[in-house]
């Protein structure tokens, strides 16, 4: 996740911190040190930084050879109603935090549609494991089909509790966000924790169906106090000192303030739904919710569109890991997407009428 430039803080931003937190906090900050890495990247010794970034660049297309790592597919649901695209790189960055998911699963008799996007911070661990668990962890969930909403946020704790068992002591500063869309029959239910976005175009209007996860926000400020926690200045709003979001799977030494509760919005599929982005916050710094589906708009291929985006993004200078996952509905064609053909015979059907 991207860090703001370092510089001194708001006249109401220092705050008297209670001695436990500060304790906490200290002890995150030594176990980065020890761990020879800084809070925002887990650079892996696979590869050197120039070589990451040499074949990230030349996985996006900036040296004019080849596409973004992408992938992408038709789903097999209903009368073929959504399809989908996604375009990754790691931008930037010498190391890739990002991962997403796209996937088609039966369920109870019934297609469900599932897509997500995972924005890792202080390593891949905690991103890596919300990628292999979530999504398996709620299609078991009894209540999926009937209560989807109650199913999710009970399956986003429970994916969370179960990494922190599983986290070794060496990956206890890694957590990950989370932007997760559901389709099950005429319903869309977006979940989220952290800052990647999902966005809608809904007649023809861009729609944030989710809501970045601040340590500012006065709702999040509050809950994060009322834990024992404190959200201070340092180049951003932090939670503590050092986590720029307030909601993410994962960091262990700030769990008490820095929950996996999700809060989740539900969108009926219907003939004004258009499509759907969702993203990590490398697309969303530099491009606006009305300028991503501006562009989106006209490209009808959901993977044409996602390589668009993460193109967009970098060419404006994306400093972060880029992640684009669009969803088109099929039956959310506006008269604005008619094909000349199309608008043809509407306009003899209207001479002749």
């Amino acid at each position: 996740m991207r860090e703001g430039p370092w510089g001194p803080p708001p006249p109401a931003a220092r705050l008297s911190p209670p001695l436990p937190v500060l304790v906490v906090v200290l002890l995150l900050l030594l176990s980065l040190l020890l761990a020879g890495r800084p809070a925002s990247c887990s650079c892996r010794s696979e590869e050197g930084a120039a070589g990451v970034a040499a074949a990230a660049a030349k996985r996006m297309g900036l040296d004019g050879d080849g596409p973004p790592d992408a992938g992408g597919g038709i789903s097999n649901s209903e009368n073929g109603r959504y399809i989908y695209g996604v375009a990754s790189s790691p931008g930037k960055r010498a190391s890739m935090e990002d991962f997403y998911e796209a996937r088609i699963d039966d369920v109870d008799g019934e297609k469900v549609g599932m897509f997500g996007v995972y924005d890792g911070h202080g390593g891949v661990r905690a991103a890596e494991y919300v990628k292999q668990h979530l999504f398996s962890n709620l299609i078991k969930h009894p209540k999926f089909i009937t209560d989807t909403k109650a199913a999710i946020a009970e399956t986003y704790n429970q994916t969370d509790s179960e990494f922190l068992k599983a986290d070794s002591s060496q990956t206890r500063d890694a957590g990950s966000t989370a932007s997760t869309a559901i389709i099950v029959g005429d319903r869309l239910l977006v979940a989220n924790v952290g800052d990647s976005r999902a966005v809608i175009s809904k007649g023809g209007q861009a729609i944030a169906v989710s809501r970045d996860h601040k340590p500012d926000q006065s709702d999040e400020r509050q809950r994060i106090e009322d834990a024992g926690g404190f959200v201070m200045w340092a180049g951003t709003w932090r939670v503590g000192g050092v986590l720029a979001v307030s909601r993410a799977f994962g960091d262990k030494l700030l769990k008490q303030y820095v929950v996996a509760d999700p809060e989740i919005k539900e969108e009926v599929v219907d003939s004004s739904l258009e499509f759907l982005i969702l993203a990590s916050d490398g697309l969303w710094d530099v491009v606006t919710n009305d300028e991503a589906v501006a562009m989106v708009k006209p490209i009808q291929d959901p993977q044409e569109a996602a390589d668009k985006l993460l193109r967009e993004a970098s060419k404006r200078g994306s400093s972060d890991n880029i992640t684009v996952v669009i969803v088109r509905f099929l039956d959310g064609t506006t008269s604005g997407d008619k094909s000349g053909e199309e608008k043809e015979k509407e306009s003899a059907h209207d001479q002749t009428s």
